[in-house]
Formats: structure tokens, sequence, C-alpha cells
């Protein structure tokens, strides 16, 4: 008998991050997760066995002390779920250098920070490291340009994750890009596709899928291939 994966999850205090939460743990693993405010994490509690970790990702010091707060401890997963959607006027001329840096640092710089701190602790061979991206961070497909500023910065987010990539070195693990499809979230809205639990089912099938496959995949939670 196997025993139980670890699983580190950053940022799940509601949405998707909530529903990978829910879905690990139904599917046995030990989960850790991490929120910007325990006090408001009543929704996480309630899922069952859970270790609830605060931490702000746009804070380098929050982050060094989850480092050292978590540190000795292996994880099979570690998912960075944490983004923002950005400013209602996504307009080059709309935003305010604020605003653009912001989530900018938030969308594609904090991942990477943090998962250079962790990547230490992934289980080298069987590890995944994965990170929520979009299939809006495609160069190549031309969709929603309401949401350019968002768009512009999950292509950073997979680029900033390839350079992370190139400088593994001898560690041994998989890299995934993952689009969780259009979600009904808080950012989603209601008029998306699917709910919470199809997506965060496929995007956890999919962290099963390629445990163990190295190497750098963008795809969605059904496991298809968006090209870069």
């Amino acid at each position: 008998m196997t025993s139980a994966r670890n699983a580190l999850i950053i940022g799940a205090s509601r949405g998707l991050g909530l529903g990978l939460v829910k879905t690990l743990i139904s599917d046995g693993w030990n989960v850790t997760a991490t929120v910007r405010n325990p006090q408001n994490a009543e929704a996480l509690k309630a899922l069952g066995p859970v270790r609830i970790e605060k931490l702000d990702m746009d804070d380098q010091q929050a982050v060094i002390a989850l480092s050292q707060q978590l540190k000795g401890e292996t994880f099979d997963l570690l998912f960075v779920n944490a983004g923002v959607k950005g400013p209602d006027n996504q307009s080059p001329g709309g935003a305010t250098l604020a605003e653009v840096g912001q989530l900018f640092f938030t969308n594609a710089v904090a991942p990477i920070n943090l998962a250079q701190r962790f990547v230490g602790q992934i289980r080298d061979g069987s590890g995944v490291l994965a990170f929520m991206s979009s299939v809006l961070g495609s160069v190549t497909m031309p969709d929603a340009p309401e949401l350019a500023l968002y768009k512009a910065s999950k292509a950073a987010l997979n680029s900033m994750t390839n350079s992370f990539v190139s400088q593994l070195g001898e560690q041994t693990l998989t890299v995934l890009s993952l689009h969780p499809g259009w979600v009904k979230t808080d950012m989603g809205g209601e008029g998306a596709d699917i709910d919470v639990e199809t997506s965060t089912r496929g995007l956890i099938d999919q962290v099963n899928d390629f445990a163990g496959k190295g190497g750098h995949h963008f795809v969605n939670y059904r496991g298809e291939t968006i090209p870069w």
C-alpha cells in the first residue's frame, strides 16, 4: 500500500484553489493550503483535514517565512493557483502604472519566485509543479481582447515558467502550465462553461497523468495541448 501523497496549494480560500483542495482530499492526499487571511478561511476549514498556512504570495518576507515553516517537508505536488484578473479597463491607455505592475507581479513574477523557493522540496522524479495559467496566455490565439492585460500577464507567466524550467539543472520533475477551462467562479462569472468541480477534477487528473513524465507541458483540464 502506497503512502498518501502530499500537496501544497497556493491560494485556496475560494474558487479553483478551494476546489483543488476538495478534490485532493477526496482522493486521499495530505493537503497544505495557503490563504492570505486564515480568519476568512471557513470554507477551506469545512473541507476536513487540511493544514492551513498564511501567505500573501506578493510578500517576499511571507514567502521566506512559509519556506522556513515547511522546511524539510517533501511535496508530490506544488500547485500555484493564486492570481488576479487585474483592472476593469484593460486597454493600454486605461490602466495605471500601479495596476499594471501589480497584475504582472502577482500573475507572472510572484509564482516563479515562490516556485524557486520550494522547488527543492518537490519529490524528485515523480513530483509535479503546476501553475494556473490560461488559454488566454497563448500568444497564437487572439481571444478576448477586452482582457488584453490579463492575457499578457498569463503569457508572461508562461514565459517566466519556461525560463525557470531551463534552470532546473539535475532535478527531474514535471512542470505543468494548466488551463482550467472557463469556470463558474468570481473571476469566470456565472455564464462560464463548467463548474469548479469539473475543472478541478480534470486538473488533478492531468497532475496524475503527467507525473513522472518530466518536461514542461501547456495543457487544459482535459489534457489537450495548447499552442504557446
